[in-house]
């Protein structure tokens, strides 16, 4: 990127929209979009995912494994997700109009908005109760009602001014959340390789009952992480040039996944340390304040730092997708500073009623499973829409709905395309009965697999079998092929058949 750009326009208020960012504005790179993947995960809400395996049973190394192949198996999803922002210059909401019509992309932007919500506030919550009682231990701070709601008011306050000015503010931010977040997760390394027990051995080993259960959902809330960026790819991904390469846009997500390994293992790993010499912790669901309590008191320091700084970072990444996909779905009513001010307070409001008068911590991670259930099968249409299409978009005609306009390519039926939106909500739908997180929510199907949770699996294979097949038997209209794609003769061919 030009760094000189980049400084003047740091403190310059954004002023795009979902509109198609213009070529010579397109200055940033797939490093770029590592930074902000990267930055965006590198906090104390990963930890906390981290830290399930423990949560459910499993030893340290099932845990590893679990972590290892969820957040692969997450990445490998997600890459091809960071491709549609530099191919039509806007987010990925805008884009699904290609596959799901341009009425029909609303679906992508209320997933957005639903997901944005519920980490965005997940992680306002963990890093403002980490500040805290770090602050506890490190200074005496008294941790009462009105210090935590000082510290969420703080971070809601710092979060919403980073996302009124933009991207390039956001990035900025990202470059040294990624970098500092890390060190810090590193020194956790001296503070905790006394206690730990690389052998901890956990409660349920292979061979007994509800181990593959145990191991299978700590597998899916690690592939939850990855995919719940499926949404926002496209609003950082927009800023850079259409003739980047593919590949390199790819491994910069793959590569930004892989790096979550830092704080999923900096969890895992004091997890087991919290599991033993305080397991209480461990029992009530609290593991936060369980490393607090094993925590050397030199690290404390740290804990607030990374406190701080992720819950800059996270909050940062998923508010500003959200003001940016509102201001698409209301474009004459809110531009994109309007509905990130809009955005901002609702959820500051919803993490104040959860925090202090409903308790719905829980409920809101339950929330957060159930959305990924749904946005999932979304993103397998998405990416097979892209490879059924060779990559062929035309992004004037995905601006339809944005302008108030009516026709374009992707009109299809009165701007939905029922064979997108005819593979997307069975799949969800089938999704969430399959569901098993117990003691929370349980789908009327999900006990069909011995307690085990197949939602994911289920939602990608049944997606992309619908899709496939309603393609298949219903061709779509030429014009959404390229003009050099033989298929769009076929359908030409298919189309001359039909009428006579």
């Amino acid at each position: 990127m030009n760094n000189n750009n980049n400084d003047q326009s740091l403190t310059q208020i954004e002023t795009h929209g979902v509109e198609q960012i213009p070529d010579h504005e397109r200055t940033a790179g797939p490093t770029d979009l590592f930074r902000m993947i990267f930055g965006g995960s590198n906090t104390f809400a990963t930890a906390v995912l981290g830290s399930f395996p423990v949560l459910f049973g499993l030893s340290f190394q099932a845990g590893v494994w679990a972590i290892v192949l969820g957040v692969l198996l997450g990445s490998l999803i997600l890459a091809p997700m960071g491709l549609f922002g530099p191919i039509n210059g806007t987010n990925n909401a805008v884009s699904s109009g290609a596959h799901f019509g341009v009425h029909g992309r609303i679906v992508g932007s209320f997933l957005s908005l639903l997901t944005a919500i519920a980490f965005f506030s997940l992680s306002v919550w963990s890093s403002g109760d980490a500040l805290i009682g770090g602050a506890k231990r490190l200074i005496g701070l008294p941790e009462t009602d009105l210090t935590l709601g000082l510290a969420y008011g703080l971070f809601a306050i710092l979060v919403l001014t980073v996302c009124i000015y933009g991207f390039r503010f956001l990035l900025w931010v990202n470059k040294i959340a990624v970098w500092s977040a890390s060190l810090l997760f590193l020194l956790g390394i001296f503070a905790f390789a006394g206690p730990f027990d690389v052998n901890y051995v956990g409660t349920v080993n292979l061979g007994q009952p509800g181990f593959w259960a145990a191991f299978i959902g700590a597998a899916l809330v690690a592939m939850s992480n990855p995919i719940s960026f499926g949404a926002f790819l496209g609003d950082w991904s927009r800023y850079i040039p259409s003739d980047t390469s593919r590949q390199r846009i790819m491994a910069a997500v793959v590569l930004s996944q892989i790096a979550t390994f830092i704080p999923f293992l900096f969890g895992l790993s004091t997890a087991t340390i919290v599991a033993i010499k305080a397991p209480d912790y461990i029992a009530a669901n609290n593991y936060v304040g369980g490393l607090l309590a094993v925590s050397p008191s030199w690290f404390f320091l740290p804990v607030c730092l990374i406190a701080v700084i992720g819950g800059m970072s996270t909050g940062t990444t998923s508010l500003y997708g959200t003001g940016l996909d509102m201001s698409s779905v209301f474009p004459r009513v809110l531009s994109r500073v309007k509905a990130t001010l809009l955005i901002g307070v609702l959820s500051i409001a919803f993490i104040f009623i959860g925090r202090f008068a409903a308790n719905l911590v829980q409920s809101v991670s339950t929330f957060a499973v159930l959305i990924i259930t749904c946005t999932t099968p979304w993103m397998v249409i998405m990416i097979i829409g892209l490879l059924v299409r060779r990559g062929f978009y035309c992004p004037d005609d995905l601006q339809v709905f944005t302008r108030g306009e009516q026709g374009g390519r992707y009109w299809f039926n009165h701007g939905w395309n029922w064979r997108g939106l005819g593979a997307w909500i069975p799949s969800a739908a089938v999704g969430l009965c399959f569901v098993n997180l117990p003691g929370q929510f349980v789908g009327p199907l999900g006990e069909l697999a011995g307690g085990i949770d197949i939602s994911l699996p289920v939602t990608l294979g049944l997606a992309s079998v619908v899709y496939l097949t309603l393609l298949s038997l219903f061709p779509e209209p030429r014009e959404v092929f390229g003009p050099t794609d033989a298929r769009s003769q076929v359908v030409a061919k298919s189309e001359l058949r039909q009428a006579a």
